[in-house]
This record gives C-alpha cells, structure tokens and sequence, in this order.
C-alpha cells in the first residue's frame, strides 16, 4: 500500500493495537529464554525465579517512566526525542546512536544463532547463506510497509506463546499424574527446595545471574518505538506497558517454574535448552525439531525486532540532526528506507565478522554482555528524563492520564539498582571484559558529538512543550 506524497513525509500509524500488543510480547520474550534459561538454572538454581521477578518489575517502571513521557507530547517518536527535549542535544545523541548500536549487536547475535539452528536440519549447508537469506527476507518485509513489520512481529510471537502455554500446561499435567522419569526423579513442586534450598548455590550464584536475566528482557521497551506507527497511542501504549507485570509472570515465572518441578534444577543441562528437555521427558518424538522451530523463529523475531529499531532510530537522529540528514528520507510506503538499507548493510558486515571469530561461544557472550551494559545505559537516561521532566514540566505531570507509580523516587531506586547490576559484571570474567569495553564506544560517541558540535550548527527540532 502507497501513500501520497505528502503522507509520507512522515511516518505513517499504521500499525493496529492486535500488532502493538503482541510486539510487546515479543519484546518480553527472547531466545534467552528459550535457549538462555539453561544457564541460568544451572548457575542459581530455583532463585532464578526472584532474578526474573526483580529484574521484570524494574523494567516495568522504566516502561512506565517511557510511558508517561510519550503520552506527554504525542510529538515524541522514539526516546531520542525526549532526551534530546529535557536533557540536552547530547543526550539525545547518546540515547539514540547508543540505542542503534545495542539492537545493531543483539541482530547479529541472533542472524548467527539463525543459521545455527538451520545446520540442525540443513548440516552441510555453508552458514553465510541462511544469514543472507534471513537478513534479505527480513530487510525486503521492512521495506514495504511498517504493517508488515507488525504482521510478521505478531506470527512470530504468537508461535512463541504457543510454545510456552503447550510447555506449562503439559509440565503441570506432569506434576498433578506425579510424573516419573527414566531416572526415578518425580515431578513435584516440592523440587524447588528439596535439592539444596532456594538458593543452593548461594548469594553469588545468584547475583551471577543478572546478566543473563538482564539480556533475556532486551526488547521489553521496543513497544515504545512501535507507539510512533499505532494507530491510537493514548489508548494503545498505556494496555501494552499496564500488561507487562502479567506477561513476566506468565511467560517467565510460570514457564521456569514448570520446568524445575517436572526436573530438580541440577539436572537441567546448561547448553541446551530446557524446553527441549521438558517435551522430550514427556514423551514427544519430535521434541527437539519442534523447540528448534521455535527458537528459530524467536531468534528471526528478535532480529525483526531490530531491523525495525535500527531504522526507525536511525531515523529519528536524522531528524533531531544527530545523523546525516538523508537518513530523514521515507519511501512512498512511508519507510524509512535509507535508514533501513545502511542499518542492515552494516549488519550483514558484522555478522559475517563474528562469525569468523575463532571461538564462536565466547564472542557470543561478549556481544550479549555488551549489548547488556548498553541497554542499561539507554533504560538510564529514559529513568533521568523522567526526573528532567518531572521539574521541568511539572503541568504535564499534573494533567498526565498516564502517570509513573512511585515518580522519582521510584526512578531513583531503579537506577541504584542498574548501578548494583554494573557492579555485579565485574565479577566474571567474560561480563567484565564486556564493562571494560564499553567506554571505548562512548569515548567515539563523544569525539563524534564534538566533531559534530565543532563542524556545523545543529539546533534540534522544536517540540511544543
């Protein structure tokens, strides 16, 4: 579908609520769940539920934060535009260059677990083809139209959903019929304290956790880029945010739960995925076909996910005059179509970068840390424009439909905690080399801004207040 010349100078909200809510479960739910998980119970045993639980009600007032901040000024498109607004020009720049960076890492991540999981099926097929063909289908649905992003959003995360509900309620069955395995181990609730407590491995087991917890949520604010293209965001944005405490619940808590009654935790292997365990113990023949669908799908999700962010950010600092301004381009279907073409040209160079690193799994981990330590960062400055914005425009407060439980203070603990969470990273050795390297980003962001300040005026669009 074509717009007219004069539509498409902006982007168009085209995307319905059905998309927008189920965006936002896709945002929820990543392969770190599918695949993650494993690792995660292996290294904290039951307590990984109170990991989830904490990092998933944090992330939720930073979901409200964004929230009330977008509904304040229907003229914000992305946290660029709010950051820009109350902080400052540079916040603005760092937010959204930061942004762009974070999905840019977790897209590659996830093109090179795309074609990991097709060898499952396809062993001899060369690795670079199911990327390229993956990253051309992804980028060629983007480019026509932002409804089609929705649609495939919404039948990627609905295969999901159809995973973990057919998960929980086969792994219940199995608890309430007192399931026993080949092993002699019995299905039971009583399995997430009678192997060494609810926190077998202690303290430190637990905290070690919070990175992989962080990195599985990675997306949970991509509802907040989708806003810009729905077709009712006062009414839209607030269901799909107000739904998130819900979802954590049901997706995470529910799912992880199942799976350490019907398997002591110790028992779940850390390079595999649980779900694959759980349906091969209930008997199903085409257990491990069938998860590596799912998580094939997840990971294209995920990578769907981030073609779109990347553009639409890219985008939006052409707007605020943070990027080159042909970047601000639409096509006829009001696409960001320049902005879309050099984010996954940049994307197809790193993937096939990574993919030649010697040990794979190690690069893996890194990116992903990285890629958590940035996205701490952008949830941050989200938390810091909302305190900007509460002495700033304290009328919009007043007159908000739409407000942050707790207000600054809530913020204020939320960002304690993301401090807590830094610390924690430098406790193990992969997760501090990735804290090591990331102020050599913002040291480039920084010499970028200066040159930029230095060469030219770049005075940032009017927003009314």
């Amino acid at each position: 579908m074509h717009t007219s010349p004069e539509q498409a100078n902006h982007l168009q909200r085209s995307l319905s609520n059905r998309h927008l809510q189920l965006i936002a479960i896709g945002g929820n739910i990543g392969t770190g769940l599918f695949m993650g998980s494993g690792k995660s119970i292996s290294l904290t045993g039951p307590s990984i539920l109170l990991a989830y639980a904490i990092i998933g009600t944090v992330l939720f007032f930073v979901m409200r934060a964004m929230g009330e901040l977008l509904m304040s000024n229907l003229e914000y498109k992305s946290f660029v535009d709010f950051a820009s607004d109350l902080i400052g020009p540079w916040a603005g720049f760092f937010c959204g260059w930061t942004y762009w960076l974070c999905w840019t890492i977790t897209v590659i991540a996830e093109i090179i677990a795309v074609s990991a999981y097709t060898q499952f099926w396809l062993p001899d097929l060369a690795p670079w083809i199911p990327m390229l063909v993956s990253l051309l289908s992804l980028l060629a649905m983007n480019l026509l139209a932002a409804r089609l992003f929705g649609e495939m959003e919404f039948w990627f995360a609905l295969i999901k959903i159809v995973a973990i509900v057919a998960l929980i309620v086969i792994g219940f069955s199995m608890v309430s019929l007192v399931f026993t395995s080949p092993s002699g181990q019995k299905a039971s609730l009583a399995n997430l304290w009678n192997d060494g407590g609810f926190f077998p491995n202690g303290w430190s087991g637990f905290f070690a956790s919070f990175q992989i917890a962080v990195f599985s949520f990675v997306g949970i604010e991509l509802v907040g880029i989708a806003a810009a293209e729905t077709t009712n965001p006062k009414h839209n944005l607030p269901k799909a945010i107000n739904a998130v405490p819900a979802r954590i619940i049901f997706f995470y808590l529910l799912s992880l739960t199942v799976i350490m009654t019907v398997s002591p935790w110790h028992l779940v292997k850390p390079d595999s995925s649980p779900f694959v365990q759980l349906f091969m113990l209930a008997g199903v023949p085409a257990a491990a076909s069938l998860i590596n669908f799912v998580v094939l799908t997840s990971a294209m999700s995920s990578a769907n996910s981030g073609i779109f962010s990347t553009s639409r950010m890219l985008y939006g600092l052409a707007q605020n005059n943070h990027a080159p301004s042909h970047f601000r381009q639409l096509s006829r279907a009001a696409v960001p179509s320049r902005s879309l073409l050099f984010s996954c040209l940049i994307l197809l160079a790193g993937t096939l970068l990574v993919h030649e690193v010697p040990n794979l799994m190690t690069a893996f981990v890194l990116v992903t840390s990285l890629a958590a330590i940035l996205f701490i960062f952008v949830w941050s400055l989200i938390l810091l424009s909302y305190i900007t914005y509460r002495r700033k425009r304290p009328h919009l407060h007043a007159r908000s439909s739409f407000k942050m439980p707790g207000g600054i203070i809530m913020c204020a603990l939320c960002l304690v905690f993301f401090a807590f969470v830094m610390v924690l990273l430098t406790f193990q050795p992969n997760t501090l080399k990735a804290l090591l390297v990331s102020p050599l980003w913002f040291i480039l962001l920084g010499l970028g801004y200066w040159w930029k300040t230095r060469t030219r005026s770049c005075p940032v669009k009017d927003l009314p207040n």
